[in-house]
């Protein structure tokens, strides 16, 4: 009897477990299905993932989204290709980004997008503050105000720039760029330096404006103006901030007695709102890694950037800080763009 007993309690087991097993598998086959539709985020990304920049090959930006690349795509899984779409200061890419609905579309921006274009541009179709969603900063950079070779140095270039005044240019990246306002900045901080703005696409037509006699001055990332310091055809005037590690014989403008002119500019990683919260995660994951890699720094040290890495909360919080500082000099200035 005990044995008959055993028999019928096993039979009953086997029962007991098939039927968990068979509701267990619809469950099993729903979570599989999620996943592959991507849901759960799991399988993301499932196609090639676009980075759209809105300056031209060979602008700092562009260099450190194609240092990004990369890397990225290795740890993705997937090809990451980069797109070029220049215009009015990026906002015609960081546009193109906010609307983006794909799940695979991201941005490289700089200050400008996130922090002043809202109170530069009345008419701006994205709303910095609402349609994006921040992934990572990813490099910072002083901001090199370079002249020709043809000007004195130091203290000496401002007593010719007062001499010059509204005679003499200055270029930017844009209207509304941090390069646009910083020069502003630097005007209210040395009366009777009054040259006036030229926009371009990007840092390389500034600096092929320079060298034709253009422009007499321009503030600009170190990466793209330190080469032709060195080859001896721009002159570095001086740093806007303190001394930095990537030009580290570059004095502060505070030595020529230019005081009180602190700004850098910065890149950053951001996917539109609409982005799926596992993409904004696995991204916040990578790319802070990404950044922290030893070949990545050099890289991105030797096109003239300081790697960072920042977690979204980072990132949000130095857009709402620099926004305050940036639209201070927007108003002092009295700067407006139509």
């Amino acid at each position: 009897m005990r044995l008959l007993a055993a028999y019928f309690a096993y039979i009953a087991y086997l029962r007991a477990t098939f039927l968990i097993a068979a509701c267990a598998l619809p469950i099993w086959a729903t979570a599989q299905n999620d996943m592959q539709n991507g849901k759960t985020g799991a399988v993301w990304p499932t196609r090639a993932v676009r980075i759209l920049v809105g300056f031209p090959g060979g602008s700092t930006p562009d260099m450190a989204a194609r240092t990004l690349a990369e890397p990225l795509a290795k740890a993705l899984g997937q090809p990451v290709i980069i797109e070029n779409r220049p215009g009015a200061s990026g906002n015609i890419a960081a546009d193109q980004v906010a609307k983006a609905n794909d799940g695979h579309t991201l941005g490289v921006v700089i200050n400008g997008n996130l922090t002043s274009a809202k109170l530069l541009f009345p008419k701006l179709p994205y709303d910095p503050a609402k349609d994006f969603a921040p992934i990572s900063l990813l490099a910072t950079a002083p901001l090199l105000l370079v002249a020709p070779a043809s000007q004195p140095g130091g203290a000496a270039f401002f007593a010719a720039a007062r001499r010059g005044g509204s005679q003499w240019n200055y270029g930017s990246v844009g209207n509304g760029s941090v390069a646009h306002l910083g020069m502003e900045l630097l005007k209210s901080r040395a009366p009777g330096v009054a040259p006036l703005h030229v926009p371009y696409p990007g840092n390389p037509q500034v600096v092929t404006a320079m060298l034709g006699g253009q422009i007499q001055m321009a503030l600009m990332p170190p990466g793209v103006a330190m080469p032709h310091v060195r080859s001896g055809k721009l002159r570095a005037i001086g740093l806007a901030g303190g001394r930095s590690a990537l030009v580290p014989d570059v004095p502060p403008l505070a030595d020529a007695g230019l005081r009180n002119v602190n700004l850098e500019v910065w890149t950053a990683l951001v996917g539109p709102v609409s982005l799926s919260k596992a993409a904004q995660t696995r991204l916040a994951q990578e790319v802070p890694r990404i950044l922290r890699e030893a070949d990545t720094r050099q890289k991105l040290f030797d096109q003239g950037w300081q790697a960072v890495g920042s977690s979204p909360e980072g990132l949000k919080r130095r857009i709402q800080d620099e926004a305050a500082m940036l639209g201070s000099i927007i108003q002092t200035r009295g700067i407006k763009i139509e």
